[in-house]
């Protein structure tokens, strides 16, 4: 049994699917991008779960640990949730969220490309002092572009790789 992500709904054959955990959020995810795809896995014996608050907040302390979390979004965090609170293993595509199942020392599987090989670190950095911070549980999310504000200078905050 493993929690699905998006990725694996989307392109992965129907027998792969059977008997594994995805999150109710995703449901209209996959039917904006695919509602032919999406009548199909409304057949297939899938288990669809709500998340705990508590799970959620797991799993965005780990995001903000690894320093994904301004790049997650809410079906994202979804998902990684269910695999930690579960304590099973993340089928994704998305280097993110493998990178923060492996900062967490979790497994999870590929669907369709090689996968994370390492595990990085982000950090925000302001685009005017160049000064560094961690990613805290309550920074902006978006996926592109700023994320904040620096609080010494007021230039924009961009997610970076930590050296």
């Amino acid at each position: 049994m493993r929690v699905l992500d998006t990725a694996a709904l989307l392109h992965w054959p129907v027998t792969e699917l059977t008997g594994n955990i995805c999150a109710m959020s995703q449901q209209a995810e996959l039917e904006r991008v695919s509602p032919q795809r999406w009548m199909l896995i409304q057949a297939i014996d899938l288990e669809w779960r709500e998340v705990p608050v508590q799970w959620l907040e797991k799993a965005r302390q780990c995001a903000a640990q690894s320093g994904d979390l301004p790049r997650l979004s809410d079906v994202d965090l979804d998902v990684l949730a269910l695999a930690l609170g579960l304590n099973i293993a993340l089928v994704t595509d998305d280097y993110r969220l493998q990178n923060t199942m492996n900062a967490a020392g979790r497994n999870s599987k590929s669907v369709g490309t090689a996968g994370a090989k390492q595990v990085w670190k982000w950090e925000l950095r302001c685009t005017g002092c160049r000064v560094t911070q961690d990613v805290a549980e309550d920074v902006s999310r978006s996926k592109k572009g700023e994320v904040g504000e620096c609080e010494r200078c007021g230039s924009p905050l961009v997610l970076k790789r930590k050296r």
